[in-house]
């Protein structure tokens, strides 16, 4: 009888089917039809109702709750119209996920049901906050938290099997006011950017401009398998990555799969997460193979930093959810194969006024671009200063397995301006004047073909922040992890290095000295001290590891000691400063973070060791069983000399059985060790001693699974998992 790995096989490879739409609809014909837009706004609200909502939404304005009924109503009635029967506060809670609570539009009046919803639930909300990760700030008997709408992130609705939800995008805070969510920060360091971005734009005499705002694009990676595999493999299910697994002689070494073909199963899954991505106004412009075998990508269009960030969320949820339709499984883990490439999410970065101006658009000339040459000194200033803290912001146990690997730049936080950039600020270090750029023409010599325009930069993927033109793409963040948390670190250290430009060229001016000449002695300063965290070359090389450690440029390659950041002195007083964390929220995220490593190291074992026990093993002595057997029958018939080959496999089956068992046990007792130990001393032993011996374990298993009978093996392999769809 065929084991039930090779019964998924076989189903697998005769399912033919292909779930797909048949009416054909031009490209965003539905698009935003589950948001409340501002078609919708202005189609259902009064005017003066309406101008009061846009005014909050695209100027900042506090919310005027005298029009919350109005908006509520409309809302409701909307929601209703698309068959909603349900709202919820739709929040980020410190988990990295979104949470939701649902209550009906139904009240009971006299006996009557009603359908209502008032402008004090649209606003306001109350959740449990102590069963959320809150890092101390509340207690278990300390239940009351609110999540307030948070108005310029659209409401929508998704849909459901029975009926829809309407999803109001909101902040989650404590009963007494800290910040439980990851939002409320981005919300606080994007008007942080605000305050002090307009204060550059009004020293070089632009009046006009009323709000700066920090924009993000995401490009999210990930992987697909077939449902089938994905439920026989408990390390897929619980962790979200292969526990063990040998390699395949073939992986991605070959480059064939980046931007391939796409297959006709996953093109049938994507469309449909498109078209339901479109009608909750989510922009989704880019999709395509990514390097490994069965990962992909998928890229909307740019938008302000809560709003992308509600929009990611909004991807990872709608792409699990089309992925489970089609009979998929959708891996966000940054890791989940050992030996190819693992998953990120490049997070586009950048600023942009109320009338539309990219900030770090650097202009055909940016040596004549003096205002744009402070945005980039600013940023440069800040990763110099607080790159441990935007290294922490990407730290977690499953980023630090694709930190520093062929995929994902190093734990090393470096800048990337490209050579044209470089020159200009060498030239303004060294007060010589730049020669003004011209537009680069590549001229292929091929008549059929036009000119091509060149960038100011080339690409550095091995970059972790590298300028791409008009924005920084901090390629650093992990496919799992919610973009909050690093923007949000980001736009404040960005602020404060502004904020230090600003009052230096005032001080500058203040002696006489004229705009640009005072703006050009700023940066001189600023380049000289902070071009160390400039690097134009490989960052995976051992040589930049040697050339960043003379620099004085941390490298903290796991994440037990990478959070310290959060709570360094500098940081603190910088997030204080900024108004963007107060000292005992930064201590609660630590402690959240640092406890929520342990916690997922801990899993990790815990399902090694019950893999290993009632699988591999139980395989393993199987297959030795019959060694045994047809070496003492060979023998017995042919003499002690035979079955020399028999003998050898067998030898190298108990060797490495023997050598799982003990080094698997070795896992058990640290991680009884570790689990005796205070947080801090937990989450560093778990770095320092867990996650080297479960690798040691892991060696083991993988050889058993390259000598063990096929027919036996209970694991989907990896030559299946990423090679059969």
């Amino acid at each position: 009888m065929a084991s039930l790995r090779h019964q998924v096989l076989l189903k697998i490879a005769g399912n033919t089917q292909i779930p797909s739409s048949t009416i054909e609809k031009e490209v965003g014909h539905d698009f935003g039809t589950h948001t409340f837009n501002d078609q919708v706004m202005r189609e259902r609200l009064p005017k003066d109702v309406y101008r009061k909502l846009v005014m909050t939404i695209k100027s900042g304005n506090k919310l005027d709750l005298s029009i919350a009924n109005s908006v509520a109503h409309a809302m409701k009635e909307w929601a209703i119209s698309k068959g909603a029967t349900h709202f919820t506060h739709w929040f980020q809670p410190q988990t990295g996920l979104t949470a939701e609570k649902h209550d009906t539009f139904l009240e009971y009046e006299e006996g009557s049901v009603i359908e209502r919803f008032r402008g004090s639930q649209l606003v306001q909300g109350e959740p449990d906050a102590s069963s959320f990760p809150s890092g101390g700030l509340r207690t278990t008997f300390e239940a009351r938290g609110y999540t307030m709408w948070d108005p310029s992130s659209p409401a929508f609705i998704m849909s459901g099997p029975r009926g829809g939800i309407l999803c109001i995008p909101s902040v989650f805070i404590s009963y007494t006011g800290e910040a439980l969510d990851k939002k409320t920060p981005l919300l606080r360091s994007m008007e942080s950017i605000n305050r002090s971005a307009l204060k550059i734009l009004r020293l070089f005499g632009n009046d006009s401009v009323t709000r700066v705002v920090t924009t993000i694009g995401t490009e999210q990676e990930y992987f697909l398998v077939d449902k089938a595999f994905y439920n026989l493999r408990p390390d897929l299910r619980i962790t979200g990555r292969t526990l063990v697994g040998a390699e395949p002689p073939k992986g991605q070494q070959m480059e064939d799969h980046y931007f391939g073909s796409i297959k006709e199963r996953v093109m049938a899954f994507m469309q449909d997460a498109e078209e339901e991505l479109y009608r909750l106004g989510v922009p989704a412009k880019t999709r395509h193979n990514e390097v490994a075998p069965h990962q992909y990508e998928i890229a909307p269009i740019y938008a302000e930093a809560n709003v992308g960030a509600d929009r990611n969320h909004l991807i990872m949820e709608v792409l699990k959810k089309i992925a489970n339709r089609h009979m998929l499984a959708l891996l966000l883990h940054e890791k989940p194969f050992a030996g190819v490439n693992g998953s990120g999410k490049h997070n586009n970065w950048s600023m942009e006024d109320s009338e539309g101006n990219n900030l770090l658009d650097p202009g055909k000339t940016p040596e004549e671009n003096v205002q744009f040459l402070v945005f980039l000194v600013a940023t440069i200033r800040a990763v110099h200063l607080y790159g441990d803290l935007l290294r922490a912001t990407i730290a977690s146990a499953s980023n630090d397995h694709r930190l520093g690997a062929n995929e994902a730049p190093p734990a090393i936080m470096s800048v990337f301006l490209g050579e044209r950039l470089t020159d200009i600020l060498q030239d303004i270090k060294s007060g010589r004047q730049s020669k003004a750029s011209e537009e680069f023409i590549i001229d292929l010599g091929i008549s059929q073909l036009p000119l091509i325009m060149r960038d100011n930069t080339d690409r550095n993927r091995t970059s972790p922040f590298a300028f791409t033109g008009s924005k920084f793409e901090f390629r650093a963040v992990g496919s799992s992890a919610s973009v909050s948390l690093a923007n949000t670190m980001l736009s404040a250290a960005v602020a404060e290095s502004i904020d230090v430009l600003h009052d230096d060229i005032k001080q500058t001016m203040a002696k006489g000295t004229e705009l640009k000449e005072a703006v050009l002695a700023v940066l001189r300063k600023h380049i000289k001290s902070h071009e160390k965290v400039l690097f134009e070359g490989n960052n995976y090389s051992k040589e930049w590891e040697q050339e960043a450690e003379k620099r004085g440029l941390p490298n903290i390659k796991r994440t037990a000691q990478a959070l310290d950041a959060l709570v360094a002195d500098k940081n603190v007083k910088m997030l204080d400063a900024q108004h963007v964390f107060k000292e005992n929220e930064l201590q609660a995220r630590f402690h959240t973070k640092l406890e929520q490593y342990a916690e997922t190291l801990k899993i990790e074992a815990l399902t090694f060791e019950n893999i290993v026990r009632t699988m591999i093993m139980p395989a393993a002595l199987e297959y030795q069983s019959k060694l045994i057997a047809v070496v003492k029958e060979n023998r017995k018939l042919l003499g002690e000399k035979a079955a020399e080959a028999e003998f050898a496999t067998l030898q190298t089956i108990s060797k490495e059985l023997q050598q799982l068992i003990i080094q698997t046990e070795k896992l058990a007792k640290a991680v009884q060790k570790a689990e005796k130990l205070e947080l801090n001393q937990k989450a560093r032993f778990y770095a320092d001693k867990v996650v080297d011996q479960m690798t040691k374990a892991r060696t083991h298993a993988d050889i058993l699974e390259q000598w063990i009978d096929d027919q036996l093996w209970p694991l989907p392999k990896y030559q299946e998992m990423l090679f059969i769809m």
